[in-house]
């Protein structure tokens, strides 16, 4: 999201030349996709994964930059808050054994950043919301000091005009106010690329929006913030308050939030990046030098960074983006829906049952959402965010009958969506011996109705339940989760509670 952005101050007219140059982007890229000039389907994935830092009793280190001078890599970034940093991974094919070597490539690489970051007492945490995270960590003071961070803070800040509201209410409530966007720096993620043809990509957007809610449901890990146990995956409401610039009297109005679920089933890619220029005031109003019109007029392939600038401050579960590789336009679904971690097994097999079950839905001649509802897609997805594991969820009864039935998300899985997720690996040339291994993982999960929320939430009342306050509970629970992920055995196997002394 802005490579060169620079801090500074905007005058009027950079919004008013800042939103014709959004306009001409928007008129390019229409150009280049009904001229298809996009690049052919190279089967291509991505991954990103978020990560916090914390020390050996458990809490918060506000070291990335340190962290990051010893790791010395290109493969890690900064992130929002100095407790977080974000490893990238390389494009990969999806076939064969990509999800082994993916598996291999993230187990080494964290393992050296954990040794890296352990000579500064901050250790390596893969978790949606590090449950130790107090209101006090997540202040202006402790973004991580990179411009378009202090940039983006600064404009949200006075868009919004008063302080931000968090207010949760799950199994506790929260409420809290913060004067910066500081508390998203809490949500830590995974996100998934998939780059698609101009063709596919509605369908695909649509499958992933579909099945958002079982991501959530199967991977939900993040049942804590500031001390108070939420909803099972609180990520979402969090990410939603925590950006939200609209003070009450336009959300009174309707006005979208900048993250947001989505209102509709889409046709096309563009009608997505459309909907971002008109609806969202811009953030970030820098120019680039670029005439998109004139290296179009040229037979060039512009990179239209307003454009892409502007989409990157609209948070949707799962993105549109437009990209330029080896001088060829492309086109990809971010899907930003699940947290981080438990362990490099997890991810993968979340990331395995993504790709199959996209595929396998994309296909299909009459497919999910020409029978579900979007609505009931969006109650899907807060049902999920509540309830985790438990959840039920809204989905087509099979058959000609027609129509949608509450069914539990584990047997909606079990059933029906990890066969179809098998199927979509097979057609993506997976080797049957990782599609096996990482579904096996999700099947465990969904028959032991375990996930990583399950398991901090089990833990932590099993600490409470031997004496522990709240605060040790948690920073207990932490230290735990991080003795257990550093082992790479998947969370369903995850013994609840504490070794005996």
């Amino acid at each position: 999201m802005g490579e060169k952005v620079v801090a500074g101050a905007f005058a009027p007219s950079d919004r008013q030349t800042y939103r014709e140059k959004l306009t001409q982007c928007l008129t390019v890229l229409e150009r280049l996709l009904s001229e298809r000039r996009f690049d052919r389907p190279r089967n291509l994935m991505g991954l990103e994964i978020e990560l916090n830092l914390a020390g050996s009793d458990g809490m918060p280190r506000m070291r990335n930059a340190e962290v990051l001078q010893r790791i010395a890599s290109r493969d890690f970034q900064t992130e929002l808050g100095m407790f977080n940093l974000e490893v990238n991974i390389l494009p990969h094919r999806l076939s064969g054994r990509v999800f082994d070597q993916l598996a291999e490539e993230l187990r080494t690489g964290l393992a050296y950043a954990h040794r890296k970051a352990a000579e500064v007492d901050a250790g390596i945490v893969m978790i949606g919301i590090l449950p130790t995270l107090g209101r006090e960590d997540v202040v202006s003071a402790n973004l991580s000091d990179v411009d378009r961070y202090t940039l983006l803070n600064d404009q949200m800040a006075a868009a919004r005009g008063e302080e931000f509201v968090l207010d949760i209410e799950g199994v506790e409530r929260l409420v809290s106010t913060s004067a910066s966007i500081a508390p998203e720096s809490a949500c830590t993620s995974v996100q998934l690329h998939l780059q698609v043809t101009p063709d596919r990509f509605a369908d695909v957007w649509n499958a992933a929006q579909a099945i958002t809610s079982v991501q959530i449901a199967l991977g939900a890990n993040s049942p804590f913030l500031f001390g108070k146990e939420l909803w099972r995956e609180s990520r979402p409401p969090l990410f939603q308050q925590a950006t939200d610039v609209r003070p009450p009297e336009l959300r009174n109005q309707g006005v979208r939030p900048r993250t947001w679920f989505g209102e509709r089933w889409i046709g096309s890619a563009y009608e997505l990046f459309e909907e971002n220029v008109r609806y969202y005031p811009p953030l970030l109003p820098i120019c680039d030098e670029e005439d998109p019109l004139q290296v179009l007029a040229e037979g060039g392939v512009p990179s239209l960074a307003e454009l892409v600038l502007h989409n990157g401050t609209v948070y949707r579960w799962n993105r549109p983006v437009y990209g330029v590789a080896d001088g060829v336009p492309h086109l990809r679904v971010e899907n930003r829906v699940l947290p981080a971690g438990p362990t490099v097994v997890d991810v993968i097999a979340n990331s395995a049952f993504y790709y199959g079950l996209v595929r396998a839905l994309a296909d299909e001649s009459r497919p999910v959402w020409s029978k579900l509802p979007f609505e009931a897609a969006a109650e899907n997805f807060d049902a999920a965010c509540r309830h985790g594991i438990d959840a039920e969820l809204l989905w087509p009864r099979p058959g000609r009958s027609g129509g949608v039935a509450k069914v539990p998300a584990v047997k909606l899985v079990r059933d029906e969506l990890l066969p179809l997720a098998a199927a979509g690996l097979d057609a993506w040339n997976i080797e049957p011996a990782d599609r096996d291994r990482y579904l096996g993982v999700i099947e465990e999960r969904c028959r032991l109705r375990v996930n990583g929320a399950s398991w901090q939430v089990d833990t932590y009342h099993r600490a409470l339940g031997a004496g522990l306050e709240r605060e040790g509970a948690l920073a207990a629970t932490t230290r735990r989760y991080g003795e257990l992920m550093q082992s790479g055995e998947p969370v369903h196997t995850w013994p609840v509670g504490f070794p005996a002394p």
